[in-house]
């Protein structure tokens, strides 16, 4: 099936509340937060509908890719890039990370668990915000971008779209896919809301696994790994508590769950 946006479904409100700048330009809606004069913006994808996973004759397909299943999402907000040590450390006040040889560097050696706190203090500074984790099937939305091939940019891997050996690289400097997000392959992988399970074969209206037990996904690949790890598809999954210098996240506002069980 051909991947759908609905282009005319506009957020509500517009600007967001949390917004300090905001806008449109070639890749569409985009606002702006803010702290301690760290600014992260983040992309409007409006509703759509995409085929998630990869089909069972797709190059390089892991067993827990499929089955490929229809789903539907709503619109939602997400960061054109991973969080920055910057932001982090306006927010947090240190920097865990192992790579720090620029402040747009993104932020790494944070666990699922540290995300949380994270979320829980940017809340407080940033009011109306309510930033947490995607879902898995937002990410992977996001990440193909209307595409269908194993990489936003196409069915082959390419050096320069995405940062695979390279040692981490400051956010933005690859060139962005089709929406706007930058470095979904590669760079670092980015934790997700969902707890790691197996896919259903139905359709599916914004699906969200609960995070019982001890898995939780992650998404993107990271420079440390190699390109089949980065591909669109490509799920993993580890123990919430798990620190390692190639584990990050991105922003996405309106997803904060106080309650969700960790």
């Amino acid at each position: 099936m051909t991947p759908l946006q609905d282009d005319s479904a506009f957020p509500d409100p517009f600007p967001p509340f949390w917004a300090s700048a905001w806008g449109e330009d070639e890749f569409g809606l985009y606002a702006e937060f803010e702290v301690k004069d760290v600014a992260q913006r983040c992309r409007w994808l409006a509703p759509g509908r995409f085929l998630m996973g990869t089909p069972e004759d797709g190059p390089e397909r892991r067993d827990n890719e499929g089955p490929q299943h229809e789903v539907t999402l709503s619109g939602f907000w997400l960061a054109d890039t991973a969080c920055t040590q910057a932001l982090w450390l306006a927010v947090m006040g240190d920097n865990p990370s192992h790579s720090k040889d620029h402040p747009n560097n993104p932020v790494e050696t944070v666990s699922w668990d540290n995300c949380r706190e994270f979320f829980a203090k940017l809340n407080e500074s940033v009011p109306g915000l309510a930033a947490g984790f995607p879902t898995e099937a937002q990410w992977e939305y996001a990440c193909r971008a209307g595409t269908t091939t194993a990489y936003s940019f196409g069915q082959a891997f390419d050096p320069k779209l995405a940062n695979i050996g390279n040692n981490t690289v400051p956010v933005a400097s690859l060139p962005p896919n089709p929406w706007g997000l930058y470095e979904m392959h590669g760079n670092i992988w980015e934790w997700c809301a969902d707890g790691y399970g197996p896919y259903q074969a139905e359709s599916q209206t914004d699906p969200e696994r609960p995070p019982q037990g001890r898995g939780r996904v992650l998404r993107g690949g990271s420079w440390f790994h190699g390109a089949q790890f980065a591909r669109s598809a490509y799920r993993y999954g580890r123990d919430p508590g798990l620190r390692i210098h190639l584990f990050g996240l991105r922003i996405a506002p309106g997803r904060w769950k106080p309650s969700r069980e960790s």
